[in-house]
């Protein structure tokens, strides 16, 4: 989706400018950034958030939304000031129930000064009243706010937040959500989790969802439109919610024709990831002109234009092994995306395999093969693949030949173990690519260092085992392209608009 560098000094600089004397020795103003080093001011320092409760109310027609967050948090430290991320227009700031000051600070920061410091340790209520027109709004030349044309949706990968709701933006800080929407009649309003109610009053019909499993911000999505929503179960009893926009058209039956089969494919998928980590799962498709799909957390938007060619249930299987791989276990920073991408691409083989398309061992020879030693594709790193390097082919394509170099080295018993393990033990949690290196060694008992830093972090080509070379020698010819890879392809660019 977004790949940018933000020049340190600028936001740094601004910051000093608003530094206020703290009112007790030792308090100090929280970091305008959580130390992510991709998007250094993306989340922040000081407190740790542990719910969201959004009061919403929006107009489709003038695109004006009105919202009052409630925030619960904890301070890390002795605290005198802090930022949220944030972009509309703030009318109002009250700190455990005090008004607070506040300003904003970059392109992006909303700057907070509570009346008095904030002891570390010390449980936070923060109330924010604010209103604006989202599809005004830009941060670093972009929006992820897109209309449609009934409505809105807000989906997007690093960040979507800032669009419609202050937060402490970065997967490190992950939280439950109450998300509760006013929108006139006739018209729904769509987010993550489980329709807890719904009413109407005066022209208007309220919808408010809940999220009980900690969730990262950038996976909190909103859809507002007129939508055909239709409902079911997984085997498991999982509720199954999709939705579709009723101005579809000519991709109406493929992309029903795939998210109807969710449920379908999220019973497949616990036999070899585990028991679904979440109380519902579902997609939606609006009618939008973007191009990527987003495993936005149980809710998984998808873009229409995944389904132009025809029905893909590649791109849902992709999606719905996020649930596991990424939504469950967040990445703790955003150089870490190998965890969410090469294992939702190897998901992608391993339905390729079920459907008799193509083994997971033809799909990694037909990519190793297509790529020749000075192909770009081998440059880039998908262990550490840099921010504009984020979501590139390689990140995925070769992410997923690093998976299938795993379960060679380490064989299958060990290999499946240790993907249905991951999730199971970092449930609700980060963790980083050293952190799924030592878990696969301790499952494995096997050393996996050259392996992880062969396929992971050389901009080069790895060497063929000594198998797979004779393999495509034997077969003279580049392999066969399996007949799975145009759907997988067509999932490429999937994080892309």
């Amino acid at each position: 989706m977004h790949r940018r560098l933000i020049a340190p000094g600028a936001l740094a600089a601004a910051s000093l400018l608003l530094a206020i004397p703290a009112s007790a020795a030792g308090f100090q103003p929280g970091a305008p950034g959580i130390g992510d080093p991709y998007y250094p001011y993306y989340g922040n320092g000081g407190y740790d958030v542990s719910h969201y409760d959004l009061r919403l109310k929006y107009q489709p027609q003038s695109d004006e939304l009105e919202g009052t967050a409630t925030i619960l948090a904890r301070t890390t430290q002795d605290l005198s000031r802090f930022d949220l991320d944030f972009l509309l227009d703030v009318s109002e700031v009250r700190v455990n129930g005090a008004k607070a000051a506040f300003t904003t600070s970059g392109q992006h920061e909303l700057v907070i000064t509570p009346a008095t410091p904030l002891p570390k340790g010390t449980p936070v209520t923060v109330v924010v009243r604010y209103s604006g027109v989202p599809s005004t709004k830009s941060a670093y030349g972009f929006t992820t706010w897109h209309r449609t044309p009934d409505g809105a949706v807000a989906a997007d990968e690093p960040e979507s937040a800032w669009w419609w709701f202050p937060s402490n933006d970065h997967p490190l800080d992950k939280a439950t959500y109450d998300v509760s929407v006013a929108v006139p009649d006739g018209t729904q309003a769509i987010s993550n989790g489980t329709l807890q109610s719904t009413s109407s009053k005066l022209g208007w019909t309220r919808y408010t969802w809940r999220s009980a499993k900690p969730q990262a911000t950038y996976l909190a999505t909103l859809a507002i439109g007129k939508f055909d929503i239709t409902t079911g179960t997984t085997s498991a009893g999982i509720p199954v919610i999709n939705a579709y926009s009723k101005d579809l058209g000519d991709n109406d039956g493929a992309a029903r024709a795939s998210v109807e089969r969710t449920g379908e494919i999220v019973d497949w998928l616990t036999g070899y990831l585990g028991p679904y980590p979440f109380d519902s799962v579902g997609g939606y498709v609006p009618n939008t002109t973007t191009g990527y799909a987003l495993e936005t957390q149980t809710r998984v938007y998808y873009s229409p234009k995944q389904f132009a060619s025809g029905s893909n249930t590649s791109v849902v299987v992709h999606e719905l092994a996020h649930q596991w791989y990424g939504d469950d276990v967040s990445l703790k920073g955003w150089k870490d995306i190998w965890i969410n991408e090469g294992f939702a691409r190897y998901a992608q083989w391993l339905w390729s395999e079920h459907e008799g398309e193509g083994t997971t061992q033809e799909l990694a020879d037909y990519v190793y093969a297509s790529h020749p030693a000075d192909d770009a594709f081998w440059t880039v790193k998908p262990g550490d693949p840099g921010p504009d390097n984020q979501f590139d082919t390689a990140v995925y394509d070769r992410g997923a030949l690093a998976v299938q170099a795993l379960r060679d080295a380490v064989g299958d018993d060990a290999f499946f173990a240790i993907l249905k393990g991951w999730p199971r033990d970092h449930a609700y949690g980060n963790a980083s690519v050293a952190d799924f290196q030592a878990y696969a060694e301790k499952v494995s008992g096997k050393p996996l260092a050259a392996l992880f830093d062969t396929w992971l972090f050389q901009p080069s080509k790895p060497a063929a085992s000594a198998a797979r070379t004779a393999a495509v020698a034997r077969a003279a010819t580049a392999p066969v392209q399996p007949r799975s890879w145009k759907q997988i392809e067509a999932t490429n660019f999937v994080h892309q608009g």
